[in-house]
């Protein structure tokens, strides 16, 4: 019956113009501030927060650590990637709180235990915890209140709340894997030998070690206050606390029993990073990503492609906008694919050759206007940056069969345990991935975050009640896959999380992140498309029907290379898709599939300089959700 309605509603809503079709979920308007997350639990934490005078980093930081505390797939040991505007400068800032590969991960201790990726799940898939790190960092440098004040929420939920349906049956799917780590055990499967041994829907979830791990860090920044310490140091001392004392100690000792490898040494060493935002100009918005240790940059490169083409004109999800969107994707993510890694270690990648408007205009050149090119791969970005191009040969070998079967467009750490159909475990994904979290206030502050890792099934570290990341799959172990991102200690992985800013005229305009592993830039290019070029709102963006393209090396999920391949043509459309088009679209040589939600669940800020106000979208997947003053 829901998806009945859903395409009842999408058939009526596709004879009205777009800007005057009904959404399902309203608009959030707020005059003084924002704050969008994924639980609605959250969202009470970033606005409780607001209601303590905070301001939006410190409301975004209560929401990051409510989302992690509640597994909204992701935990405390996971990592965190922010793009913040700060109004007194009036610059986009960058904070890159990934962690690191951790001593002894190398390609050939991977390889010689047979894998081609790192493994997905376990001790052995972690890096260093990014998000305690980040999450601070953000509070001394941009937030207002103590570290006391900004867990409360999730202190108190640590302590005891009522765990929602979508958590509790992730733990239950995922037992099987979860009873082989006797913490993960410990804590979730709180009805151990029974036909349920996860929590049921409602009970009230308890979690004694987190909360003494974030007491601990409270108690840190109280104790150095009390011995007149100011706030910088006393924050500091709960992050000392963190990666230097007790706590690293017990969460190195819990992750090296289970087979991990992480060292006191290497979370003494690693520290969160402030960055450059990359950035270019699409008709007079500047669009901000970060830098290409994420996918961001992707997005970035198809503003530049589609740049070139009368977009508007093509009309929104006509054939010919489908298949432009799809190729221009391709281009981009193919670069991605073998470009995209860790620029604070060697080779740094040639990312201004890749973002050169004179590039994109040669790879826009590519785009074959009455098939898909299934043999798209990555361009030649370096004489656009003056220089010569010193992976020509590797680029040569770099053949590979690509797999046309069928593959699912979710990365496997959002399926669970599932042996769903395609559609199924499509929509489980857009239900169950990686959070967003959006925050502005009337001061000029805007946040924009997507943290991830630690998902469920997690791992936990010992008895901190911290689950690892499973980051570590992100890397590859063959430079003919990607020179840039091959695994070493002290490197991090390029990871698929990728929050967005856009500026107009020099003051925030869009703000914007999704879930999804990697189609969360698709979906984010196509929000921001869908209000610059289609006059959208921003709820109807954020619900509009997005196509995903699965010709691209999947960044998540299995071992073996053969798991990874791109399937060239696969598409995925939305439901209400004319015969029309999907005839013209099979005819172009497309392999179609199709989901009644296709929009990803999108959480973005719109700000409304004429009447001075927020305009808050909130995904109508799931559990997203937003609350406004």
């Amino acid at each position: 019956m829901k998806h009945l309605f859903s395409a009842l509603f999408l058939s009526a809503a596709s004879i009205l113009p777009l800007s005057a079709q009904q959404t399902q979920k309203p608009v959030l308007h707020g005059r003084n501030w924002v704050a969008i997350t994924g639980k609605p639990l959250a969202a009470t934490a970033g606005a409780m927060t607001f209601q303590k005078k905070g301001n939006a980093v410190d409301a975004a930081c209560a929401m990051l650590a409510a989302t992690c505390t509640m597994w909204d797939t992701l935990s405390w040991g996971g990592e965190t990637q922010v793009l913040i505007y700060n109004p007194k400068t009036k610059k986009v800032i960058a904070i890159n709180a990934m962690g690191v590969a951790p001593t002894g991960a190398t390609v050939d201790f991977f390889k010689n235990k047979g894998y081609n990726f790192p493994p997905e799940y376990g001790a052995l898939a972690a890096t260093t915890p990014g998000t305690p790190g980040g999450l601070i960092y953000m509070l001394i440098n941009y937030g207002t209140l103590s570290l006391e004040q900004v867990l409360a929420p999730a202190m108190e939920m640590a302590a005891g709340y009522p765990i929602e349906a979508q958590a509790a049956n992730s733990m239950e799917r995922g037992k099987d894997l979860i009873k082989q780590w006797p913490y993960s055990k410990k804590v979730f499967l709180t009805h151990q030998g029974e036909k349920r041994e996860a929590p049921e829907a409602g009970e009230i979830f308890v979690q004694k070690d987190l909360l003494a791990t974030l007491t601990k860090m409270v108690e840190a920044e109280k104790t150095a206050l009390k011995q007149g310490k100011n706030r910088k140091q006393a924050l500091m001392a709960a992050y000392d606390r963190f990666y230097k004392g007790d706590i690293a100690k017990e969460f190195v000792r819990g992750c090296r029993e289970q087979g991990g490898l992480i060292t006191m040494e290497d979370l003494a060493r690693w520290k969160p990073l402030e960055e450059e935002a990359l950035t270019v100009n699409y008709k007079g918005v500047d669009v901000y990503k970060l830098q290409q240790w994420t996918q961001g940059p992707a997005m970035l490169q198809a503003l530049n492609i589609l740049e070139n083409f009368d977009l508007k004109g093509m009309g929104y999800n006509s054939p010919k906008y489908i298949h432009t969107l799809y190729q221009a994707m391709n281009l981009s993510f193919a670069d991605r694919d073998f470009y995209y890694g860790d620029p604070a270690t060697n080779p740094k990648g040639p990312i201004k050759g890749l973002l050169s408007k004179e590039y994109a205009k040669q790879r826009a050149q590519l785009i074959q206007f009455d098939k898909n090119n299934p043999d798209i791969g990555p361009g030649n970005p370096y004489p656009f940056e003056g220089k010569v191009n010193p992976y020509l040969n590797l680029l040569k070998k770099r053949g590979y069969e690509l797999d046309t079967n069928k593959r699912n467009f979710a990365p496997k750490h959002d399926l669970g345990q599932l042996n769903n159909s395609p559609e199924e475990v499509y929509h489980e994904r857009l239900w169950a991935g990686t959070t967003s979290i959006e925050a502005a206030d009337k001061e000029g502050w805007v946040v924009s975050v997507t943290p991830s890792g630690g998902w469920l099934p997690a791992c936990i570290a010992g008895e901190t009640g911290i689950g690892m990341s499973q980051r570590m799959q992100s890397f590859v172990l063959d430079s003919t896959l990607n020179p840039f991102n091959v695994l070493a200690p002290g490197k991090r992985p390029r990871v698929t999380l990728s929050p967005s800013l856009a500026l107009k005229d020099g003051k925030p305009f869009l703000s914007s992140a999704v879930q999804g592993g990697d189609t969360q830039d698709q979906n984010l290019l196509q929000f921001f498309l869908n209000v610059t070029e289609f006059g959208m709102n921003v709820q109807q963006a954020s619900e509009a029907a997005n196509i995903n393209t699965n010709q691209l090396w999947l960044s998540l999920g299995g071992t073996k290379t053969e798991d990874r391949k791109p399937k060239p043509g696969q598409i995925l459309l939305n439901s209400n898709t004319t015969a029309t088009a999907r005839e013209e679209l099979k005819r172009m040589g497309y392999t179609l599939s199709f989901s009644d939600r296709t929009s990803g669940p999108i959480n973005a800020i719109y700000f409304d300089w004429k009447h001075g106000s927020f305009w808050g979208g909130s995904s109508n997947h799931g559990e997203d959700y937003g609350i406004a003053w």
